[in-house]
Order: C-alpha cells, then structure tokens, then sequence
C-alpha cells in the first residue's frame, strides 16, 4: 500500500489509517466576526451560522459520520448582552421550525446536550418536540450542545454520584461517564473549531480526551461541505495510537 504524499507511514501500520471519522464534534465559531466584515448585525450572523449547519449534516451522511456534534451555545454565552442572547434564543427557534421536517426526513435523530432549565419555556417545548419527532430515526445523531460546559458538566455528574450514595471505592471512569449529560453519546474521533482561534473553549472535556483536533481559519457561516470533507481527509492522515506504538 503506498502513502499519501506527505504522509510519513512506517510499514505494516498502514491498517492503522482511520477511513473515516465516525464521531465528529464542531466549535461553530466567527459568526458575529463574519457579521462585522459585511456590516450586518450579529444577529444576522449567527441567522448565517444556523443555515450553514444543513449542508454540513448532509455531508456528513454522506461521508459515513454516524454521530456529530455541534456546540451552539456554552454556559459563558449567558454573559453576552441581553439583546444578542434574546436573538440567538429566537434564531434557535426559527432554525428548529425551519430543519425539523428536513432533518426527520433524513433519518437524523436530535438530541440536546446541556442544561435546559435556564431556556424560555417556549423554547425547551420546541426542542422537547424535535427530539420527540426524531426519536426513531437512526441515519445520523445529531447532538446539539445548548447551555453546555465541559466543567459544568463534570461537576454536575460529581454531585450525582454523592447523591446516589455510590461508594468511593466504585467510582472510576465508566462510573463517571455514566453521570454524564447523555452516556450514550460516543466520544469523539475528531474535533474541528473554525474561525482560525486555538482552543477547545470547555467544550467535550472529558469525551474529547483522545480525539484528534483540525482548526480551520475559515469563519463558521463560511464553512461548507468542501472544509468538512477536508477536516476528515486530515483526520484520516493521522494515526490514533492511543499511548500505545
């Protein structure tokens, strides 16, 4: 089997070489900066952001992906002003009323990761009714992160392990994983971030803890199908040893 060029394969790893992320999380980053380089609002570009999401689930059913999640918004995001957050609360209702049938038709089931008790209620009934419109579909899960934060997350997955009264002896990491906010989500293969910034932002902490990471300089409404399939052509360029040789 020959190398890709560039690629430094030692001989007989070559099996090695992952064909395919199977579990992909995206930082969507750089919508309001791409909002600020065209003179528009930042609302418009987070409205750019929720439209560029589509073609990249198409793409990665195409690809093979089998579970892909997106940060959408953290816990720090509650500290942006209250205008942009009353709009991203809006736009997140107007991406759900626009994608559900879409999504439902594709086989993609939707889940969200994350606290949910600080969201209007109008808004927790609608992403109650698209998790529950695409609860048997089973092409692609799509895990959106709302209200989400690595350290929140094992803190919170901490305290029920107190409550559940488990004893310190038990407590390990499939104990842990099982406390999280959904233990059935793999972890991820591959992480992308856009906006060229170089950091993971308390997102997927503990699931991320051996993936691989591509960064990309392009802006997140700007990310299209051809910088997926190329993040996951890098991916497949690397090798996963896992501490091991």
């Amino acid at each position: 089997m020959s190398s890709a060029p560039g690629t430094d394969v030692t001989p007989g790893l070559e099996e090695r070489l992952p064909e395919v992320a199977h579990a992909v999380a995206i930082i969507m980053d750089g919508n309001g900066r791409w909002a600020a380089a065209r003179g528009v609002s930042v609302a418009e570009g987070h409205r750019a952001g929720s439209r560029a999401l589509r073609p990249i689930v198409e793409t990665a059913i195409d690809l093979g992906v089998e579970s892909l999640v997106v940060y959408a918004f953290s816990t720090e995001n509650w500290a942006r002003s209250p205008d942009e957050v009353a709009a991203l609360m809006e736009i997140f209702r107007e991406t759900i009323d626009r994608e559900l049938e879409d999504l439902a038709a594709q086989g993609v089931r939707t889940r969200f990761v994350g606290r949910r008790d600080r969201a209007p209620e109008w808004l927790r009934a609608k992403m109650a009714g698209l998790e529950k419109a695409t609860a048997d579909r089973s092409r692609l899960n799509l895990w959106i992160a709302f209200d989400y934060g690595g350290r929140a997350e094992l803190v919170e997955a901490a305290r029920r392990l107190v409550e559940s009264g488990v004893d310190p002896a038990e407590v390990d990491e499939n104990a842990l994983a099982r406390s999280l906010y959904a233990p059935e989500m793999p972890d991820p293969d591959l992480v992308v971030r856009t906006s060229g910034e170089r950091r993971i932002s308390n997102f997927l902490l503990w699931q991320s803890a051996y993936a691989e990471y591509v960064f990309t300089d392009t802006l997140w409404p700007d990310f299209g199908p051809a910088e997926f399939r190329a993040a996951i052509e890098e991916y497949a360029r690397r090798r996963r040893r896992f501490g091991g040789r």
